[in-house]
């Protein structure tokens, strides 16, 4: 009897201990988390309403214990044993859903953001996804291809119809007070009217169920701005979102070691560098000539083909970055068109004078090439991130290297042209600074905008009041992204000296070929976490 009451004890105990390692198993596998993660993001997307994504308070309230329990389930997953870029990814699902809980709780773009409800988009972004909160609704026109197949034609009227739905939920949905995103917000649907327009011009009689969908879309667009004009003088608060939140966000969203006060010295740091960093470079061009902007549409060709050719001679035979088959037709894809002196903005003066500093921002479009064509091996960071976490990596590189080319070499057979490379830093600078001011809700939104006119060097901001009201209401929308250019830059720096310092202990040689290779491997990832997976560095 004591020999089969131990042999059950026995038997109980070792079933247990099974039971106890199947649970752990569970927990610190790797595949459980990448099945989180796309149950996170089928629950990301948000359930129809009559055909529009449902942005109901109802809903929200609804879906909250399903998002909770989702989060206590990532929070259950244990990383200890896993490899650093398996934790880099838990990281990053965890920074989602913050975001996703931040956008619940505080910045709830669906009620106090009129824009976030425009639905056409007519160009890609540069970087992996929209910049700023975008809904799930959107219509991609650029993604079509003419002429159209019946199944995209249908698309597009799928598409179309649920217009005039979307903006009858958005009237019940906007009961914020936020003024400035309000007003701004206005000007995002005039522009969705004229969008409308260049799409009906691109149909004729015989596609007259398409032309029906579009001038109901027209008419219920005309009718929410008439809305959001009757609405607007009853906007009385604030837009921006306060400091403490802002720094909540940015380090457990945007995974940034950064709070409100250090981003602002840091801001004020790099515009006062750029600056003086100009006016020495113009105190040593003082003899040289000044550039000549190319005036005519045969001139910007010559002067863009050129610079196609610069560029890529510079990165092959400098062994600047690993050159892939898909770089230079990504570039040559948005080498710019001529505009008229009297009409180009800030960025159009310089490409202009000379394309190099802009096109070297453009390594965004090597990025998207490679997303398309190689993506990521891991399923979380294959494709874009929500809530644009992506922002300090992609643009903060893509201004980093705008200075890093150029002292590499880039411009030695063209000195004039380092000076654009800081009016750029500088214009960066000043509107980053702009709208963190404007989050802390010590300036409007015009008075942002004045400080990135006033610290834009030789008054390249001034005549610009479209771009200036568009960076700074969408630096407004999206908390973060006006700094990311700033803030990503000092981090990517950060990174290489870390880098160069680990390979010098280890007796080993450092070259940018070889950093930018492992940089870029990385995916479009939260910078701080591309730091950790580089140089073992993990920091808050």
């Amino acid at each position: 009897m004591k020999y089969i009451l131990f042999s059950l004890i026995l038997f109980s105990c070792s079933f247990q201990n099974k039971e106890i390692q199947k649970i752990n198993n569970k927990s610190t596998d790797y595949q459980t988390l990448i099945n989180l993660f796309y149950e996170w993001r089928e629950f990301e997307n948000p359930p129809l309403l009559n055909g529009a994504p449902d942005y109901t308070k109802e809903r929200f309230k609804k879906n909250e214990k399903n998002f909770k329990d989702l989060q206590n389930r990532l929070n259950q997953i244990s990383i200890d044993n896993w490899s650093v870029p398996q934790q880099i990814d838990w990281h990053i699902v965890r920074a989602e859903m913050n975001g996703y809980d931040f956008n619940y709780k505080i910045l709830q773009p669906w009620v106090r953001d009129p824009a976030y409800y425009q639905t056409i988009w007519m160009n890609q972004s540069d970087v992996p996804a929209h910049e700023g909160p975008t809904n799930h609704g959107t219509l991609e026109f650029w993604t079509y291809k003419f002429p159209l197949t019946n199944i995209e034609e249908k698309h597009l009227k799928d598409k179309l119809k649920i217009i005039p739905i979307f903006l009858e939920q958005a009237r019940g949905n906007l009961t914020g007070n936020a003024r400035d995103l309000w007003i701004a917000g206005i000007e995002n649907f005039k522009q969705q009217i004229e969008n409308l327009k260049k799409i009906s011009e691109k149909f004729n009689e015989s596609n007259s169920d398409i032309l029906d969908e579009l001038k109901n879309a027209k008419k219920a667009t005309k009718d929410f701005i008439t809305w959001l004009e009757e609405q607007a003088s009853k906007k009385t608060g604030p837009s921006g979102i306060g400091k403490e939140n802002y720094t909540w966000y940015q380090q457990n969203v945007h995974l940034l070691p950064l709070t409100w006060e250090e981003e602002v010295q840091l801001l004020q740091r790099e515009l006062d560098r750029a600056w003086s960093s100009l006016k020495l470079e113009e105190h040593k061009n003082r003899d040289l000539p000044e550039l000549i902007a190319a005036d005519t549409p045969e001139e910007f060709a010559i002067l863009t083909e050129l610079g196609v050719q610069r560029f890529m001679r510079f990165l092959k035979e400098k062994e600047i970055m690993p050159i892939k088959e898909n770089m230079e037709p990504a570039l040559r894809e948005h080498m710019g068109k001529f505009v008229p002196k009297d009409k180009r903005n800030f960025f159009n003066i310089g490409l202009h004078l000379d394309p190099l500093p802009l096109y070297s921002h453009f390594v965004h479009w090597f990025d998207l090439a490679e997303i398309r064509d190689n993506p990521h091996k891991s399923p979380i960071r294959k494709g874009p991130l929500l809530y644009n976490i992506f922002d300090s990596k992609n643009e903060g590189i893509a201004t980093g290297v705008e200075e890093m080319f150029m002292h590499a070499g880039l411009y030695n057979d063209s000195p004039r042209s380092k000076e654009i490379v800081w009016i750029m830093i500088a214009q960066r600078a000043a509107r980053g600074l702009g709208s963190l001011y404007a989050h802390a809700n010590e300036m409007t939104m015009a008075e942002a905008g004045n400080v990135h006119v006033k610290w834009t060097p030789r008054g390249w901001m001034n005549r610009e009041p479209h771009l200036l009201q568009f960076e700074q209401h969408f630096y407004l929308r999206q908390p973060g992204y006006g700094t990311s250019y700033i803030t990503g830059k000092y981090l990517a720096e950060r990174i290489m000296a870390e880098y160069a310092e680990k390979l010098e202990k280890e007796g080993k040689e450092f070259t940018l070929k070889d950093f930018f290779k492992k940089f870029n491997d990385a995916g479009s990832i939260p910078i701080n976490l591309v730091r950790w997976e580089m140089t073992g560095r993990k920091s808050n």
